[in-house]
């Protein structure tokens, strides 16, 4: 992985509000901006307070800290590359969330199989490197899975032109698709399920 430098985002709201997040800028490592994390957390702050959560391919922590400072009970974080996880690790210090936090440095997949039968979660979200059809093992993944709690939500950020469409045969319903200039979010229950966002 080329690095191309540092820079910081911010906790936007909760116990570690305006705390700077360390993060890496590159290759592999594409943090979700403040205004489109915002606009994420406005939609499912609500429902946050006390609930598992799930971050996936988690970059530098900013989607599972931010959930954490609005009050979620615990975060996992799973990261294979070194240096991002070093990052997690970090910015949960700054924020005093460590307790909260718990990191695993390992491919999804690997975490997955790791996670099935110790944890459920309430809420799983996921931001993979665009265009590699990565959302979609996962999905296929937790559609036989007991890791998402019967009223839980996955939330998959994907580019803008991601194709969807085979989600409802994986078992999924699409509760909305928020689209954004480049990419967009896009929220899934198991069908038949409660909906909580």
């Amino acid at each position: 992985m080329i690095i191309r430098g540092l820079y910081t985002m911010r906790v936007i709201a909760g116990s570690a509000r305006r705390i700077q997040l360390k993060t890496l800028e590159g290759m592999d490592t594409r943090p979700t901006t403040d205004r489109i994390k915002e606009t994420l957390f406005n939609m499912i702050a609500p429902y946050l307070y006390d609930r598992m959560f799930l971050d996936l391919f988690s970059g530098s922590g900013g989607i599972g800290i931010e959930a954490l400072s609005r009050g979620a009970m615990e975060a996992v974080f799973v990261e294979k590359n070194p240096k991002a996880m070093a990052c997690i690790k970090e910015n949960l210090k700054r924020t005093h969330l460590e307790k909260k936090g718990i990191t695993m440095s390992m491919d999804v997949m690997t975490a997955l199989y790791k996670l099935e039968g110790d944890k459920q979660f309430d809420y799983i979200f996921m931001d993979p490197p665009y265009e590699h059809e990565l959302e979609r093992r996962v999905l296929e993944y937790l559609a036989d899975s007991d890791l998402l709690a019967d009223d839980g939500v996955v939330i998959v950020e994907a580019s803008k032109m991601t194709d969807f469409s085979y989600v409802e045969d994986l078992g999924y319903s699409v509760l909305k698709t928020k689209v954004y200039k480049t990419n967009k979010h896009v929220f899934l229950e198991k069908t038949g399920r409660k909906e909580i966002c």
